[in-house]
């Protein structure tokens, strides 16, 4: 720019003309561009969840037959994607031949308005030539820019999506002034707790009971009741709408989440194995076990012999979601991993439900092994599973509606009565 206004101020002039329409078209095409990125990671979006979907859904698929639909459905999907990738590819697209186009004239202009309008007299031919070469040199630059910016544009609308997840705010954290949880002994106290998962919709009111360490408390009621949620809220997935959960006498909203749940214990219905060797997943939760400790982990629970009876034992490969083993091996393993994890308090949520009643049967040494010393709170459909725990409790109508033994229980003939008699049935 200094050797052009050097050489002739008016033609140099003639060269920043072009910059205020090279500014306008990449402020136009740039918001156009960007919306349309946008649109195609939210069209990507939904096809690769639908594609995983349908994947991890295939055998509900062939069951009723849907493969035809199906393909539609992604077929639709597929083509929105393909019609907005088209639109956001136009626009890109757009951005570098305008900016040369914008040049080109420019050249364009240096010559005609050097040579007409000006007259050789004032402006000599080689001056013409030099300044189109300065003006190559000056927007060369900015052809380059205008492709970088074509990159960051598209790369900044998928950053955004990733953006938006790592800006979602967490809800269950620590506090500020969270201390950490002293070595549990087991007690469990729920004073007036009130929980609901939607805002004006308590799944749990004024909810108040005592267990006392070592106590096996079974939870037993209709689904939706709120089972599922007590442990949950032991653990502290989520954060109370009103009331106390005190474990030992502290408030578990005043304690880390790490030094809580690192002494807890819980087995899911569904029992989530990781891609990796099986050693791997039984240590899981304690990677500083040794393998003898792992092993006798297995033989309490009665999956040794059939982890030895694979080509590799331990060391075998699982894949994703634990496939190749069955829905009771996998839950087997997750109770070996339990066991070898020692937590202080436990939970068995319907852990039992994928295993034959043989099976379980021959488990359930294993189970009163695991219970043996620690609060425990088991929730099962299956009733005869849960006759020998130190405690009972109904949960319906948003709390406790009944609580005591098995015998107690029968005698007053109320609704765990009913339930188990059905079952009985």
């Amino acid at each position: 720019m200094i050797f052009m206004f050097i050489m002739s101020w008016k033609l140099a002039l003639v060269v920043l003309a072009g910059l205020p329409v090279f500014l306008l078209i990449i402020w136009f095409l740039k918001n156009k561009q960007r919306r349309a990125w946008q649109a195609v990671s939210n069209k990507s979006s939904n096809l690769n969840a639908y594609l995983h979907e349908s994947i991890v859904g295939v055998k509900i698929t062939q069951i009723f037959t849907r493969e035809d639909e199906n393909a539609k459905i992604f077929d639709k999907l597929s083509r929105s994607y393909r019609k907005e990738w088209m639109t956001a590819v136009t626009f890109s697209n757009l951005i570098w031949p305008s900016v040369d186009n914008i040049a080109v004239s420019v050249r364009a202009l240096i010559y005609g308005i050097g040579l007409l309008i000006f007259g050789t007299a004032q402006v000599s031919l080689g001056t013409i030539v030099a300044m189109c070469g300065y003006a190559d040199r000056f927007w060369q630059p900015l052809l380059n820019l205008s492709s970088l910016m074509n990159t960051f544009i598209n790369a900044i609308a998928y950053l955004e999506r990733i953006f938006e997840t790592l800006d979602e705010p967490v809800v269950v954290d620590d506090r500020i002034d969270a201390t950490e949880m002293p070595s549990i002994k087991g007690s469990v106290e729920f004073k007036n707790v009130t929980f609901a998962y939607e805002e004006g919709v308590n799944i749990l009111e004024n909810l108040n009971f005592n267990i006392k360490p070592g106590e096996s408390v079974a939870l037993v009621g209709p689904t939706g009741a709120g089972k599922t949620t007590i442990v949950n809220l032991i653990s502290r997935f989520y954060n109370l709408n009103g009331g106390k959960i005190l474990i030992d006498g502290v408030d578990i909203e005043s304690v880390k989440l790490k030094s809580l749940r690192s002494q807890m214990g819980i087995m899911l219905q569904d029992s989530f194995i990781f891609s990796g060797d099986i050693m791997f997943n039984i240590k899981y939760g304690r990677l500083d076990a040794t393998d003898e400790e792992a092993y006798e982990a297995c033989k309490v629970v009665g999956i040794h012999d059939f982890i030895m009876s694979l080509k590799h034992g331990y060391n075998t490969e699982v894949k994703e979601r634990g496939s190749g083993l069955s829905q009771g091996q996998k839950q087997l393993i997750s109770f070996a991993r339990t066991i070898l994890a020692n937590p202080k308090i436990l939970v068995l949520d319907e852990a039992t439900s994928s295993i034959d009643a043989k099976t379980e049967r021959n488990l359930q040494a294993g189970i009163d092994h695991l219970l043996k010393g620690r609060t425990s709170f088991v929730i099962a459909h299956r009733l005869s599973t849960i006759r020998n725990c130190d405690r009972i409790m109904y949960i319906s109508n948003k709390g406790v509606t009944e609580c005591g033994s098995h015998d107690e229980l029968i005698a007053k003939k109320g609704d765990y009565y009913k339930l188990y008699t059905a079952q009985a049935v």
